[in-house]
C-alpha cells in the first residue's frame, strides 16, 4: 500500500513531515507551505492507521515511509517527526541512515521508552474509555492532555477531528494486523551521527520532556532546544514560529539539505 500523502514545492533538496500519534497530514499545513516557499520539496504523509492511509496488513511505519520515498524516487530527505512520528523517524534514521539528511524531532517519542506511572495510567484511562465505547471521552481527554497553554479553538479543534479519525480508522483495523516491532533501541539510537534538532516543550507531558533530554543527550550531533511557551504540539500550537524554527535549522544544519539560492 502506498500511504496517502502530498507534495509542494520544487527545490533540490526534500524535507518529510510525519506527524504526532494524536493527529495525521493535516497538522503540518502552516510548516508544508513555509517549507516549500523556502525552496523545499515538501513530503507529508498519514501513517499507516491515520487520516486517509488504512490498517490493510502487518507493517512496519518506517519501511511504509521508506517504500514511500522509493515510489516518489526521493534518494535522501531532511526527517521531521513530532511526538509519535518523531520516533518513526528516528527508526529509519537508524534503519535506514542513507536515506536521511538530517533530523528534526518536535516532542518526540522515543523508541524503548519505559513509560512512568503516570504515563501508563493515563493510557488505562484511554483504554477504559475506548472500550466502553465512549470516542467522544477518549477524544477529549488527548485534546487536553497533549495541546499547551497556546493551543486555542481552532488548534483544539483540528486534533479533535483528527484524533477521531485515527480512532476510527485504527479500532476498525484486525488485530493481525497491528505494526510490527522495527527493533530500534537504545544502541541503535546512539549509532545515528546525523545532525538532529530536539525541541521539548516546557509545559508538555514530563515523560515526553525527559524522552527529550534523554535523546539529545544519547544522539552524538544532537541541538537541544526548550520553547518555553509550547505544550506537546507546538507546530499547532504556534504554527508560524515553528515553521520558521524548522526552515533556520535546515538552513543551517550541516549536511541538511539546502533550498535553492
Amino acid at each position: 500500500m502506498t500511504l496517502s500523502h502530498d507534495l509542494a514545492g520544487e527545490g533540490p533538496s526534500a524535507v518529510v513531515l510525519l506527524h504526532s500519534g494524536v493527529c495525521d497530514r493535516r497538522m503540518w499545513d502552516a510548516q508544508f507551505a513555509a517549507l516549500a516557499a523556502a525552496g523545499h520539496r515538501v513530503l507529508r504523509c498519514d501513517l499507516r492507521g491515520f487520516g486517509e492511509s488504512p490498517v490493510d496488513a502487518p507493517h512496519t511505519h518506517s519501511d511504509d515511509v521508506v517504500a514511500l520515498l522509493d515510489t516518489l524516487e526521493i534518494d535522501r530527505a531532511a526527517v521531521v517527526g513530532s511526538s509519535f512520528g518523531g520516533a518513526v523517524a528516528l527508526e529509519i534514521a537508524a534503519r535506514h541512515p542513507e536515506r536521511v539528511s538530517a533530523l528534526a524531532l518536535l516532542c518526540p517519542a522515543v523508541p524503548d521508552f519505559e513509560p512512568s506511572a503516570e504515563l501508563r495510567a493515563w493510557g488505562g484511562r484511554e483504554d477504559t474509555l475506548l472500550e466502553a465505547g465512549d470516542i467522544d471521552g477518549a477524544v477529549a481527554l488527548n485534546v487536553d492532555t497533549w495541546l499547551g497553554p497556546e493551543a486555542g479553538a481552532e488548534a483544539r479543534e483540528r486534533v479533535r477531528v483528527m484524533q477521531r479519525r485515527a480512532f476510527e480508522v485504527q479500532l476498525a483495523a484486525p488485530e493481525e494486523f497491528r505494526p510490527l516491532d522495527p527493533g530500534v533501541g537504545a544502541a541503535e539510537l546512539a549509532a545515528i551521527g546525523l545532525p538532529a534538532l530536539v525541541v521539548s516543550g516546557a509545559h508538555d507531558v514530563p515523560d515526553f520532556r525527559e524522552m527529550a533530554t534523554r535523546l539529545a543527550a544519547l544522539l552524538p550531533n544532537a541541538q537541544y532546544v526548550r520553547l518555553d511557551w509550547a505544550g506537546h504540539l507546538p507546530a499547532l500550537e504556534r504554527p508560524e514560529e515553528t515553521g520558521k524554527l524548522l526552515v533556520e535549522y535546515l538552513a543551517a544544519a550541516p549536511g541538511a539539505p539546502r533550498a535553492a539560492v
